[in-house]
């Protein structure tokens, strides 16, 4: 038996949860959303959650190394690294059973289906579970699947095992060496983290700096850092195989044009991501794919027109926050189609110590006629917390890039004063990185205003309820 329902979201990811209780919560449409994994996605399981928090004990650890700059004698922390990890589980657990939880979802009248789910149709979807099979039916069907660790073709990887950013977190303890191959965020924040656990860490980068998207002079004070806090960095390794050894995993390869060999207990490939579109049955029903993954236009849509895609799956940016920010944009055209589109002014940051933040335009353009820089050296508040990296601070009137303790929760005033400025006409809706605490619900919020004034609800395939609806100034 068909289900009807105002929309299908596949996947319970930051940016499915988000659309859904949007599209129920706010918009009060009827909505079934399929999840064939966790609830919770990436996000949760295996990036942001987990790897913050992990960064944080790394980092208690090195403050207690140098609590002399705070006057204080500094000590060497005694480290059980299992404890570190049974802290990450309950972190994890505690956002699983109140956030996260699928029940909370079911309390807004959104219909929960868990199985593996295949696009059978513009309108239709097919759900295979424990319980059976089911077929749902929709006016529009959001695609929200995320994306996997995208692994390299290195002779013996497979043979030797190897870590992910999906499977790091599924260890009981830290190992006591670790190779990781890659140099961008992943990786650069793992690398960190396990060195300031007492972890020997070595990082293997192709190129001739890690993170090859951010500003070169900022990269350079992060990579002063991560020397300084035990990681072996090496650039320009061209990685060839890996074998296991009595010693542990050798990686081989060519660094700078030298044959050379890395060994260690563990292995972490962080080479990029893949889009999840397998099995979904995209091509059957005439979806456009790409090298990214879904093909979308600017308003998320795919080339069917009942069939729209967000977040990684989308491949326009791979953050938690833009996948949010992308299937609230999406839902809103479904049900109020418009002019607007989705915004290419997406900060970002790397949450290493010091943090590493984007925001705006790029190095060429910012520092134009009108840019400014300012050191933070000179800027008291750092100087108090003496956690000032020497690092420069473009005036956010064309641009920002910081290179700070906190840089990522700067980001948001940065941002705001970007569409102060000349780019305010292109920026309609802020995005935000890494989204704070009870963000969900103000995204929701902030979205929904400019419907405030829309002439009536969005054509409902259900009876409405006035218990449910909110639009028109109908909300409590």
């Amino acid at each position: 038996m068909a289900h009807r329902h105002d929309l299908v979201v596949v996947g319970m990811g930051s940016g499915g949860m988000v659309a859904a209780e949007f599209a129920a919560g706010t918009l009060g449409l009827q909505v079934a959303v399929v999840e064939r994994g966790r609830v919770g996605g990436d996000c949760l399981w295996t990036g942001c959650v987990p790897s913050k928090a992990l960064l944080a004990s790394a980092r208690a650890a090195h403050v207690m190394r140098h609590a002399d700059r705070y006057g204080i004698r500094p000590v060497e922390p005694d480290i059980d690294s299992s404890m570190v990890w049974k802290r990450i589980r309950t972190v994890q657990q505690e956002i699983a059973s109140t956030d996260d939880d699928p029940a909370r979802f079911s309390a807004m009248g959104i219909d929960v289906v868990r199985g593996d789910c295949r696009v059978t149709g513009p309108h239709s979807v097919a759900v295979t579970g424990a319980d059976g099979s089911r077929d749902l039916e929709a006016r529009f069907i959001l695609l929200c699947t995320g994306s996997r660790p995208a692994i390299p073709a290195i002779g013996g990887l497979e043979q030797a095992g190897f870590l992910t950013s999906e499977s790091v977190f599924e260890l009981d303890r830290a190992p006591g060496s670790i190779t990781m191959i890659g140099g961008g965020p992943v990786a650069v924040e793992m690398a960190q983290a396990f060195a300031r656990l007492g972890v020997r860490t070595t990082v293997l980068q192709k190129g001739p700096r890690i993170l090859p998207r951010d500003e070169p002079e900022l990269v350079e004070v992060l990579t002063r850092r991560l020397i300084d806090d035990g990681v072996d960095l090496r650039l320009n390794v061209e990685t060839e195989s890996v074998a296991v050894t009595a010693q542990g995993k050798v990686v081989a390869g060519v660094e700078n044009g030298t044959a050379s060999s890395w060994t260690s207990e563990q292995l972490l490939v962080a080479t990029g991501r893949r889009p999840n579109v397998e099995g979904l049955g995209l091509e059957e029903v005439g979806v456009d794919l790409g090298p990214r993954g879904v093909e979308v236009d600017r308003r998320m849509r795919t080339n069917v027109s009942s069939i729209y895609a967000a977040g990684d799956v989308a491949g326009r940016f791979l953050f938690t926050h833009s996948a949010g920010y992308e299937a609230v944009r999406a839902v809103r055209d479904m049900f109020f189609p418009g002019k607007g589109t989705v915004t290419d002014f997406v900060p970002w940051c790397t949450f290493t110590d010091p943090e590493l933040a984007h925001a705006g335009a790029a190095r060429p353009r910012a520092l134009g006629p009108g840019a400014g820089r300012q050191r933070q050296r000179r800027i008291r508040r750092h100087r108090d917390s003496q956690e000032v990296e020497g690092g420069r601070r473009p005036h956010p009137c064309s641009r920002r890039r910081g290179d700070d303790p906190r840089a990522g929760a700067g980001d948001r005033p940065a941002a705001r004063a970007e569409r102060r400025g000349r780019l305010r006409p292109r920026l309609p809706d802020g995005v935000h990185v890494h989204r704070p605490a009870g963000s969900r619900g103000r995204l929701r919020r902030r979205q929904a205003l400019p419907l405030a004034g829309a002439q009536g609800a969005p054509p409902a395939l259900s009876p409405p309820d006035a218990s449910r609806h909110h639009l028109c100034g109908r909300r409590a």
